[in-house]
């Protein structure tokens, strides 16, 4: 899809990394940018950070998980401009540790956000999409972790196993009634981002007050923080997804080690084999 200056992008997880990132960049484009995200001052200086530099953009709190927060923000978004060209449902959080010490307040949170925040999206705006009949586009972000596995992140991989299929799945079906809107699912390595610091926007409705933060969690946590820290910069994603969504691209990959990856793992399936756990990149 060929963006031009007016278009209107929706994005989410607009607070701080690759979402910030994703919103300066369509704002650069001299596109109308509504930005979301559940850490409200965060998204504000995102909104700042655009308008000081002569873009135009709102900001409009969300939290994905709740449905009718979502369509809240469809609402906002077509009131305000009218029309959205782009959807980027980016939001996204991290739960890790061992997969049975994990308890049912730690899967409703990621998976209420990394899925649930993109079905709510796609519920709210899609069809609005299709009865504008402009070209509009949706990239949903996934991860790495959600096509190939590793340790200690079972909530996490599962999410993002389930992006992955459920932009599959909105592709199949808006090609199959001729939609004039395109999909892609961006699936990042390392990013340098916050995401190892999750859980300070972890609502309380998903917080268990009488458990302790196991040793687990901590090291994972740990982990990830010090390997997003050397990770690509957002910017740098910003500028990948922006040219695959200009190419009509579906899947979005940020590092060449993706075909490795992903030829590692079919023939590991080929195999019948237990799936190796890849070098984290």
């Amino acid at each position: 899809m060929e963006i031009v200056a007016g278009d209107v992008a929706v994005i989410t997880g607009a607070g701080s990394g690759i979402g910030r990132a994703l919103a300066r960049h369509a704002a650069s484009l001299g596109m109308r940018v509504v930005a979301a995200d559940v850490e409200v001052p965060k998204l504000h200086e995102t909104v700042a950070l655009i308008t000081d530099a002569g873009g135009t953009a709102i900001a409009v709190p969300t939290d994905v998980s709740v449905a009718g927060s979502v369509a809240d923000l469809a609402d906002a978004a077509f009131t305000t401009y009218g029309a959205v060209h782009l959807l980027c449902n980016n939001a996204g959080v991290f739960s890790g540790g061992m997969l049975w010490e994990r308890t049912m307040a730690d899967w409703n949170w990621v998976m209420g956000v990394n899925l649930y925040g993109i079905v709510h999206a796609i519920g709210a705006f899609v069809p609005r999409m299709i009865a504008a009949g402009h070209l509009s586009h949706i990239v949903n972000t996934a991860s790495m972790g959600g096509l190939i596995t590793n340790g200690y992140s079972g909530p996490y991989y599962t999410s993002k196993f389930a992006a992955v299929g459920v932009s599959e799945c909105l592709a199949h079906d808006l090609r199959s009634v001729g939609a004039p809107v395109g999909v892609s699912v961006l699936v990042p390595s390392l990013i340098a981002t916050s995401i190892g610091s999750s859980d300070r926007n972890r609502p309380e409705r998903w917080i268990d007050r009488d458990r302790q933060r196991g040793a687990d969690e901590e090291f994972v946590a740990a982990a990830l923080t010090d390997s997003t820290a050397a990770g690509m910069a957002p910017d740098e994603v910003a500028s990948i997804v922006f040219a695959a969504v200009a190419a009509d691209q579906f899947w979005i990959p940020t590092k060449p080690s993706y075909h490795d990856q992903i030829r590692s793992r079919h023939e590991d399936m080929q195999a019948l084999r237990h799936p190796a756990a890849p070098p984290i990149d």
